[in-house]
Protein backbone atom coordinates (compact mmCIF):
# COMPACT_ATOMS: atom_id res chain seq x y z
CA UNK A 1 0.00 0.00 0.00
CA UNK A 2 1.29 3.76 -0.50
CA UNK A 3 -0.01 6.09 1.21
CA UNK A 4 0.59 10.07 -0.31
CA UNK A 5 1.25 12.99 1.91
CA UNK A 6 -1.35 16.06 0.27
CA UNK A 7 -1.31 19.82 1.48
CA UNK A 8 -4.13 22.24 1.12
CA UNK A 9 -3.93 26.03 1.06
CA UNK A 10 -7.17 28.19 1.81
CA UNK A 11 -8.88 31.16 2.62
CA UNK A 12 -9.64 31.98 6.07
CA UNK A 13 -12.81 34.19 5.25
CA UNK A 14 -15.17 31.59 7.00
CA UNK A 15 -14.36 28.77 8.52
CA UNK A 16 -10.72 27.71 7.69
CA UNK A 17 -7.54 28.22 9.85
CA UNK A 18 -4.71 28.22 7.33
CA UNK A 19 -3.24 24.68 6.04
CA UNK A 20 -4.24 21.74 6.27
CA UNK A 21 -2.90 18.07 5.32
CA UNK A 22 -4.47 14.56 4.44
CA UNK A 23 -3.82 11.21 2.82
CA UNK A 24 -3.92 9.25 -0.42
CA UNK A 25 -4.70 5.86 0.12
CA UNK A 26 -3.70 4.35 -3.36
CA UNK A 27 -4.80 1.04 -2.55
CA UNK A 28 -8.61 2.12 -1.46
CA UNK A 29 -8.38 5.02 -3.99
CA UNK A 30 -9.58 7.44 -1.10
CA UNK A 31 -8.66 10.66 0.46
CA UNK A 32 -8.97 10.24 4.60
CA UNK A 33 -7.30 11.72 7.67
CA UNK A 34 -7.91 15.37 7.39
CA UNK A 35 -5.68 17.41 9.74
CA UNK A 36 -4.96 20.98 10.47
CA UNK A 37 -1.66 21.82 10.50
CA UNK A 38 -0.74 25.74 10.10
CA UNK A 39 -2.45 28.65 11.20
CA UNK A 40 -1.88 31.33 8.56
CA UNK A 41 -4.44 34.12 6.62
CA UNK A 42 -5.32 33.47 3.25
CA UNK A 43 -2.73 31.05 2.43
CA UNK A 44 -4.11 30.53 -0.59
CA UNK A 45 -0.64 29.56 -2.59
CA UNK A 46 2.53 28.29 -1.64
CA UNK A 47 5.53 26.07 -2.50
CA UNK A 48 8.09 23.36 -1.13
CA UNK A 49 11.53 24.00 -1.65
CA UNK A 50 13.50 20.00 -1.81
CA UNK A 51 14.93 21.42 1.33
CA UNK A 52 11.21 20.92 2.87
CA UNK A 53 10.55 24.67 2.88
CA UNK A 54 6.92 26.12 2.47
CA UNK A 55 6.42 29.38 1.30
CA UNK A 56 3.47 30.46 1.59
CA UNK A 57 0.93 33.76 0.69
CA UNK A 58 0.00 35.87 3.97
CA UNK A 59 -1.94 38.66 5.07
CA UNK A 60 -1.35 40.45 8.62
CA UNK A 61 -2.70 43.63 10.00
CA UNK A 62 -3.14 45.60 5.90
CA UNK A 63 0.22 44.38 4.95
CA UNK A 64 0.52 41.65 2.54
CA UNK A 65 3.96 38.74 1.40
CA UNK A 66 5.72 35.83 2.07
CA UNK A 67 6.37 33.44 4.90
CA UNK A 68 8.85 30.83 5.71
CA UNK A 69 7.53 27.44 7.34
CA UNK A 70 9.39 24.56 8.49
CA UNK A 71 7.25 21.74 6.72
CA UNK A 72 9.39 19.17 8.50
CA UNK A 73 7.39 20.16 12.00
CA UNK A 74 3.46 19.56 12.90
CA UNK A 75 2.14 21.89 13.70
CA UNK A 76 4.23 23.85 10.79
CA UNK A 77 6.96 26.26 12.32
CA UNK A 78 7.18 29.42 11.01
CA UNK A 79 10.38 30.90 10.35
CA UNK A 80 10.45 34.51 9.10
CA UNK A 81 7.73 36.49 7.35
CA UNK A 82 8.48 39.66 5.03
CA UNK A 83 5.65 42.12 4.72
CA UNK A 84 4.97 45.46 2.75
CA UNK A 85 2.10 47.10 2.13
CA UNK A 86 -0.69 46.38 0.62
CA UNK A 87 -1.82 42.71 -0.69
CA UNK A 88 -0.25 39.32 -0.14
CA UNK A 89 0.71 37.51 -3.26
CA UNK A 90 -1.54 35.60 -6.09
CA UNK A 91 1.28 32.77 -6.78
CA UNK A 92 5.10 31.85 -5.29
CA UNK A 93 7.28 29.55 -7.21
CA UNK A 94 10.88 28.41 -6.49
CA UNK A 95 13.96 28.08 -8.51
CA UNK A 96 16.05 25.47 -6.83
CA UNK A 97 18.73 25.62 -9.28
CA UNK A 98 19.84 29.74 -8.37
CA UNK A 99 18.00 28.93 -4.84
CA UNK A 100 15.36 31.63 -5.77
CA UNK A 101 11.51 32.42 -4.82
CA UNK A 102 9.43 34.11 -7.04
CA UNK A 103 6.53 36.17 -5.81
CA UNK A 104 4.17 37.35 -8.36
CA UNK A 105 1.57 40.11 -7.06
CA UNK A 106 -1.87 40.05 -8.29
CA UNK A 107 -3.32 43.46 -7.10
CA UNK A 108 0.20 45.06 -6.87
CA UNK A 109 0.96 44.19 -10.04
CA UNK A 110 4.41 43.15 -9.69
CA UNK A 111 6.88 40.52 -8.60
CA UNK A 112 9.40 40.14 -5.73
CA UNK A 113 12.54 38.16 -6.39
CA UNK A 114 14.28 36.46 -3.46
CA UNK A 115 17.57 34.62 -2.32
CA UNK A 116 17.34 31.61 -0.45
CA UNK A 117 19.85 31.30 2.51
CA UNK A 118 21.67 28.07 3.84
CA UNK A 119 18.87 27.77 6.43
CA UNK A 120 15.75 28.63 4.10
CA UNK A 121 15.46 31.77 4.97
CA UNK A 122 14.69 34.79 2.31
CA UNK A 123 16.15 38.26 1.14
CA UNK A 124 14.59 40.32 -1.00
CA UNK A 125 16.79 40.51 -4.53
CA UNK A 126 14.71 42.34 -6.98
CA UNK A 127 11.04 44.01 -7.82
CA UNK A 128 9.64 44.45 -10.90
CA UNK A 129 6.48 46.56 -11.30
CA UNK A 130 4.40 46.19 -14.68
CA UNK A 131 2.09 49.04 -15.74
CA UNK A 132 -1.13 49.26 -17.89
CA UNK A 133 -4.79 48.17 -17.97
CA UNK A 134 -7.08 46.05 -20.52
CA UNK A 135 -10.64 46.35 -21.59
CA UNK A 136 -12.53 44.58 -19.37
CA UNK A 137 -13.72 45.76 -15.48
CA UNK A 138 -11.33 43.32 -13.80
CA UNK A 139 -8.33 45.08 -16.05
CA UNK A 140 -8.19 48.27 -14.40
CA UNK A 141 -4.56 47.70 -13.95
CA UNK A 142 -1.93 45.55 -13.56
CA UNK A 143 -2.47 41.91 -12.31
CA UNK A 144 0.29 39.63 -12.45
CA UNK A 145 -1.32 36.13 -11.72
CA UNK A 146 1.71 34.02 -12.17
CA UNK A 147 5.37 34.06 -12.36
CA UNK A 148 7.73 31.25 -12.71
CA UNK A 149 10.27 29.54 -14.65
CA UNK A 150 10.24 28.55 -18.69
CA UNK A 151 11.71 25.24 -19.53
CA UNK A 152 15.38 27.19 -20.45
CA UNK A 153 15.03 28.42 -17.32
CA UNK A 154 14.22 32.07 -17.81
CA UNK A 155 11.08 33.24 -15.37
CA UNK A 156 8.20 33.91 -17.43
CA UNK A 157 5.57 36.51 -15.69
CA UNK A 158 1.77 36.24 -16.68
CA UNK A 159 -0.40 39.53 -16.50
CA UNK A 160 -4.13 39.23 -16.38
CA UNK A 161 -4.82 42.62 -16.43
CA UNK A 162 -2.78 44.19 -19.11
CA UNK A 163 -3.27 40.95 -21.42
CA UNK A 164 0.64 39.82 -21.36
CA UNK A 165 3.10 37.20 -21.11
CA UNK A 166 6.41 38.74 -20.40
CA UNK A 167 10.10 36.92 -20.42
CA UNK A 168 13.13 37.82 -18.34
CA UNK A 169 16.55 36.61 -17.85
CA UNK A 170 17.61 35.86 -14.37
CA UNK A 171 20.86 36.42 -13.14
CA UNK A 172 22.22 33.54 -10.81
CA UNK A 173 21.71 36.29 -8.02
CA UNK A 174 18.14 36.87 -9.32
CA UNK A 175 18.18 40.29 -11.04
CA UNK A 176 15.60 39.96 -13.75
CA UNK A 177 15.99 41.42 -17.03
CA UNK A 178 12.87 41.94 -19.06
CA UNK A 179 13.68 40.28 -23.09
CA UNK A 180 10.22 40.02 -24.54
CA UNK A 181 6.85 40.96 -24.27
CA UNK A 182 3.19 39.09 -25.83
CA UNK A 183 0.38 40.38 -26.07
CA UNK A 184 -2.86 38.73 -25.93
CA UNK A 185 -6.42 39.40 -27.79
CA UNK A 186 -8.18 42.10 -25.44
CA UNK A 187 -9.79 41.32 -22.87
CA UNK A 188 -8.22 37.43 -22.30
CA UNK A 189 -7.42 37.66 -19.16
CA UNK A 190 -3.90 35.55 -19.15
CA UNK A 191 -4.04 33.56 -15.44
CA UNK A 192 -1.69 30.59 -15.85
CA UNK A 193 0.87 28.89 -18.43
CA UNK A 194 2.63 25.58 -19.05
CA UNK A 195 5.15 24.36 -21.65
CA UNK A 196 4.89 21.33 -23.85
CA UNK A 197 7.86 18.72 -22.47
CA UNK A 198 10.25 19.84 -24.91
CA UNK A 199 9.73 23.73 -24.36
CA UNK A 200 8.35 24.55 -28.06
CA UNK A 201 5.02 25.53 -27.35
CA UNK A 202 3.43 26.86 -24.25
CA UNK A 203 -0.06 26.49 -23.49
CA UNK A 204 -1.70 29.87 -21.98
CA UNK A 205 -4.94 29.62 -19.90
CA UNK A 206 -7.42 32.80 -20.28
CA UNK A 207 -9.12 33.49 -16.98
CA UNK A 208 -12.04 36.38 -18.16
CA UNK A 209 -12.10 34.71 -21.31
CA UNK A 210 -12.30 30.72 -20.55
CA UNK A 211 -9.93 30.32 -23.76
CA UNK A 212 -6.64 27.97 -24.19
CA UNK A 213 -4.10 29.31 -26.47
CA UNK A 214 -1.47 27.48 -28.11
CA UNK A 215 1.72 29.24 -28.24
CA UNK A 216 5.23 28.63 -30.08
CA UNK A 217 8.00 29.45 -27.86
CA UNK A 218 11.45 30.69 -29.12
CA UNK A 219 14.14 29.75 -27.25
CA UNK A 220 16.73 31.69 -28.40
CA UNK A 221 14.64 35.34 -27.88
CA UNK A 222 12.04 33.70 -25.46
CA UNK A 223 9.54 35.47 -27.90
CA UNK A 224 5.91 33.60 -28.23
CA UNK A 225 3.26 33.41 -31.25
CA UNK A 226 -0.32 32.09 -31.18
CA UNK A 227 -0.87 28.91 -33.52
CA UNK A 228 -4.48 28.39 -31.80
CA UNK A 229 -7.24 28.92 -29.48
CA UNK A 230 -10.11 26.27 -27.75
CA UNK A 231 -12.49 26.87 -25.42
CA UNK A 232 -12.44 25.42 -21.87
CA UNK A 233 -16.37 25.39 -22.19
CA UNK A 234 -19.05 24.17 -24.05
CA UNK A 235 -20.84 26.75 -26.60
CA UNK A 236 -23.78 27.18 -24.99
CA UNK A 237 -22.81 28.09 -21.43
CA UNK A 238 -24.09 31.83 -20.74
CA UNK A 239 -23.48 31.83 -17.17
CA UNK A 240 -19.92 33.22 -15.23
CA UNK A 241 -17.18 31.45 -15.58
CA UNK A 242 -13.14 31.54 -14.63
CA UNK A 243 -10.43 29.34 -15.70
CA UNK A 244 -8.05 29.01 -13.12
CA UNK A 245 -5.46 26.19 -12.90
CA UNK A 246 -3.16 24.59 -15.90
CA UNK A 247 -1.90 20.70 -15.52
CA UNK A 248 0.16 18.95 -18.28
CA UNK A 249 1.10 15.67 -18.31
CA UNK A 250 4.57 14.60 -18.46
CA UNK A 251 4.36 12.75 -21.78
CA UNK A 252 2.93 16.37 -23.59
CA UNK A 253 -0.26 14.71 -24.65
CA UNK A 254 -2.97 16.03 -22.32
CA UNK A 255 -3.66 19.48 -21.12
CA UNK A 256 -5.95 19.94 -17.89
CA UNK A 257 -7.92 23.12 -17.09
CA UNK A 258 -10.22 24.29 -14.25
CA UNK A 259 -13.02 26.18 -14.79
CA UNK A 260 -15.01 28.37 -11.70
CA UNK A 261 -18.52 28.94 -12.57
CA UNK A 262 -18.94 26.02 -15.20
CA UNK A 263 -17.87 23.71 -12.05
CA UNK A 264 -15.51 21.12 -14.34
CA UNK A 265 -12.58 20.22 -15.60
CA UNK A 266 -11.93 20.14 -19.16
CA UNK A 267 -9.10 17.40 -21.03
CA UNK A 268 -7.73 18.12 -24.21
CA UNK A 269 -5.43 16.02 -26.02
CA UNK A 270 -2.22 17.57 -27.32
CA UNK A 271 -1.54 16.39 -31.24
CA UNK A 272 0.82 17.60 -34.22
CA UNK A 273 3.99 17.33 -31.78
CA UNK A 274 2.30 20.11 -29.14
CA UNK A 275 1.02 22.47 -31.67
CA UNK A 276 -2.66 21.40 -31.67
CA UNK A 277 -5.22 20.91 -28.49
CA UNK A 278 -8.61 19.73 -29.15
CA UNK A 279 -11.24 19.59 -25.92
CA UNK A 280 -11.94 15.28 -25.32
CA UNK A 281 -13.93 15.96 -21.21
CA UNK A 282 -15.63 18.00 -19.59
CA UNK A 283 -16.12 16.48 -16.23
CA UNK A 284 -18.09 18.11 -13.38
CA UNK A 285 -15.71 19.23 -10.17
CA UNK A 286 -18.78 18.18 -7.81
CA UNK A 287 -18.65 21.17 -6.04
CA UNK A 288 -18.41 24.99 -6.71
CA UNK A 289 -15.55 26.88 -7.76
CA UNK A 290 -12.54 24.78 -8.26
CA UNK A 291 -9.13 26.69 -8.75
CA UNK A 292 -5.78 24.78 -8.08
CA UNK A 293 -5.77 20.96 -8.93
CA UNK A 294 -2.68 18.62 -8.88
CA UNK A 295 -1.59 15.08 -8.71
CA UNK A 296 0.48 12.36 -7.83
CA UNK A 297 3.74 11.69 -9.16
CA UNK A 298 2.74 9.25 -11.86
CA UNK A 299 -0.45 10.95 -12.58
CA UNK A 300 -2.87 8.65 -11.50
CA UNK A 301 -4.64 10.90 -9.17
CA UNK A 302 -6.00 14.03 -9.95
CA UNK A 303 -7.57 16.43 -6.59
CA UNK A 304 -9.41 19.31 -6.92
CA UNK A 305 -10.63 21.18 -4.35
CA UNK A 306 -13.85 23.74 -4.56
CA UNK A 307 -13.41 26.48 -2.79
CA UNK A 308 -17.12 27.67 -2.00
CA UNK A 309 -18.73 23.92 -1.12
CA UNK A 310 -15.67 22.93 1.37
CA UNK A 311 -15.54 19.57 0.02
CA UNK A 312 -12.52 18.01 -2.31
CA UNK A 313 -12.96 15.24 -5.63
CA UNK A 314 -10.74 13.35 -5.93
CA UNK A 315 -10.75 11.49 -9.64
CA UNK A 316 -8.52 8.69 -11.65
CA UNK A 317 -6.99 9.54 -14.39
CA UNK A 318 -6.38 6.93 -18.00
CA UNK A 319 -3.16 7.64 -19.26
CA UNK A 320 -4.23 6.33 -22.44
CA UNK A 321 -6.86 8.66 -23.44
CA UNK A 322 -6.39 10.89 -20.92
CA UNK A 323 -9.60 10.76 -19.28
CA UNK A 324 -10.71 11.41 -16.01
CA UNK A 325 -13.43 9.10 -13.81
CA UNK A 326 -14.49 10.42 -10.62
CA UNK A 327 -13.64 8.09 -7.31
CA UNK A 328 -14.31 10.26 -4.25
CA UNK A 329 -16.62 13.84 -4.34
CA UNK A 330 -17.24 14.60 -0.18
CA UNK A 331 -13.86 15.03 1.34
CA UNK A 332 -14.03 17.86 3.35
CA UNK A 333 -11.32 20.43 3.06
CA UNK A 334 -12.74 23.94 4.46
CA UNK A 335 -12.36 26.81 1.31
CA UNK A 336 -9.81 24.94 -0.18
CA UNK A 337 -7.78 26.25 -3.37
CA UNK A 338 -4.49 24.81 -3.36
CA UNK A 339 -3.32 21.22 -3.72
CA UNK A 340 0.21 20.28 -3.44
CA UNK A 341 1.40 16.14 -3.08
CA UNK A 342 4.09 16.32 -0.80
CA UNK A 343 5.04 12.78 -1.68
Amino acid sequence: MTTHKILFGTYTKRISKGIYEAELNTETKQLTNPQFIGSLTNPTYFALSQANKLYAVENRDGQGGVVTMDNSARPLQELEVHLSEGSAPAYIGVDEARQLVYAGYYHRGSVEVYRIDANGKLTLSDTFQNEGSGPRPEQGSAHVHFSHLTPDNRLVVVDLGTDEVITFDVSDDGQLTEIARYRTDEGFGPRHIRFSPDGHYAYLLGELSSLLSVLKYDQETGQFEHVMTASTIPNDWTEHNGCAALRISKDGRFIYASNRGHNSVAVFEISNQGAEIKRVQLISTEGDFPRDMNWDANEQFLIVPNQNTDNVSLFERNAQDGQLTLLQKDFAIPESVRVIFEN
